[in-house]
């Protein structure tokens, strides 16, 4: 891991820049659905590297309609009869959409490989067909991009406790993932022999040093935007049309139509007995 020598991104500046970013994002996404083009977006790393985090921040201010995220879960019986690829063709962006990948046909190069779900052959055959793969996305046009968390073990550890001790994250762990620990070497030489393979001038990898999160997601960001050559579009000119006059509809009574109990006024309620003050305070 690189020292950045700065220390972690303050939130405060890290929410002022992420805001920003966002905007850019849109702007991007437009442009995407403007140009009917194709983007495609890899996020790979070690587990509890950051990639599920960094997604969310890409994602949370765009279109669902226009960027959606995958995250395939293990193949079928069916699936793992077809061209290893195949599955994840069927994902790719069509004009005027971005796909976001949380984990991709890389899993073969990683997990399955070092976890020993699949053969030797497979996984050197996966090696030989991805470079080809790659460079046949990009030759149709599409725009792929592909990042890799990267995350120190001792920084992977805190995480994977702070997971294991938050009810909310539970489900973010697994024993796969606790093994990683033990399996750390492994994963690096696959990961160093991946990067060998796969780094094509095409489709390079881009590494997010990610031990601070929040600077992860701000670089990531960034360097996305800016590989991509996207402009302004001229949106149309929107304004709020004045509301029209009552012409005498009335509302049905409230007791006809039931509504969603109002647990956030019991909450109130509980905090001010909590305080002492009573009905009257």
């Amino acid at each position: 891991m690189g020292d950045r020598g700065f220390g972690r991104l303050p939130r405060a500046r890290y929410e002022q820049e992420l805001r920003r970013l966002q905007i850019e994002l849109v702007r991007l996404q437009e442009w995407v659905r403007a140009e009917g083009r194709r983007l495609l977006v890899v996020f790979e790393g070690r587990d509890a590297a950051g990639k599920g985090g960094a997604i969310k921040r890409v994602t949370e201010s765009l279109n669902p309609r226009i960027a959606r995220i995958v995250a395939l879960p293990v193949p079928t019986e069916r699936e793992r009869t077809q061209w290893y690829f195949q599955r994840y063709v069927e994902q790719l962006p069509a004009a005027g959409e971005i796909v976001l990948f949380d984990r991709s046909w890389y899993n073969r190069a990683g997990v399955e490989h070092v976890m020993g779900f699949c053969t030797k052959e497979e996984h050197q055959r996966f090696l030989r067909q991805c470079p080809v793969f790659e460079r046949m996305l990009a030759e149709d046009g599409i725009l792929l991009r592909k990042y890799w968390f990267s995350v120190s073990d001792a920084e992977q550890e805190q995480r994977f406790r702070k997971r294991l001790s938050d009810p909310a994250r539970r489900w973010k762990i697994s024993a796969m993932d606790l093994e990683s620990i033990t399996r750390w070497e492994a994963y690096s030489q696959a990961k160093d022999e991946m990067f060998a393979r796969t780094d094509i001038p095409e489709a390079p990898w881009y590494v997010v040093e990610a031990d601070d999160k929040r600077a992860a997601r701000i670089n990531m960001i960034a360097h996305l935007l800016s590989t991509v050559p996207y402009g302004d579009v001229r949106l149309p000119d929107l304004r709020l049309p004045p509301r029209p006059a009552p012409t005498g509809y009335e509302r049905p009574p409230r007791h006809l139509q039931t509504y969603v109990p109002d647990h956030a006024a019991s909450l109130l309620a509980s905090d001010r007995e909590t305080r002492g003050e009573g009905a009257h305070g």
